[in-house]
């Protein structure tokens, strides 16, 4: 019953070591049973938590720029905790993290171009903190963009009159 109960699960979509074990306890499977069960998946490596970690990390970083604290978070949701948990973490780096950052700004910013700026500047500053990114770093990238439009704002302002606003 265990095996077929993994095997089910496995079938959706990778799962965890924890989140198998959680899925056979509620069904009321035996701890030792499902021990035994999970040891040999991992045996055999249907059970990977190693991969499993590197797998949510780059997924979760490419569908929804999530942070390396928010992937941490999610992971340690999941039950992946310890060497694999840091391992997958520690392939994302500074540099990945800022332009995913710079990539979500990009898009809620010109979402909202209707609102005021000081509206679009907390709105982005509190989506890039939900996606787990520092706060000196969301600071920083929004007011990159505001000084980015304010330039283009200014830039694309010019009086039709005066032939001298077009260079």
């Amino acid at each position: 019953m265990a095996r077929a109960i993994v095997l089910r699960l496995l079938t959706g979509a990778p799962r965890s070591r924890h989140q198998l074990e959680q899925a056979l306890a509620k069904r009321g499977v035996d701890e030792q049973v499902s021990a035994r069960v999970l040891d040999r998946f991992t045996e055999v490596g249907l059970v990977d938590d190693a991969e499993y970690a590197h797998m949510l990390v780059r997924s979760q970083r490419e569908s929804r720029g999530l942070a390396r604290r928010a992937l941490a978070l999610e992971l340690r949701r999941r039950g992946v905790v310890g060497p694999h948990a840091d391992d997958a973490l520690a392939t994302v780096d500074a540099e990945d993290e800022e332009e995913s950052a710079r990539a979500l700004l990009r898009r809620k910013w010109h979402a909202g171009r209707d609102l005021a700026p000081e509206v679009r500047a907390r709105r982005a500053t509190a989506m890039l903190a939900r996606k787990g990114y520092p706060g000196a770093l969301a600071g920083r990238l929004v007011r990159e963009m505001m000084e980015e439009t304010r330039s283009d704002d200014s830039e694309d302002r010019h009086d039709p009159w005066d032939p001298g606003s077009l260079d």
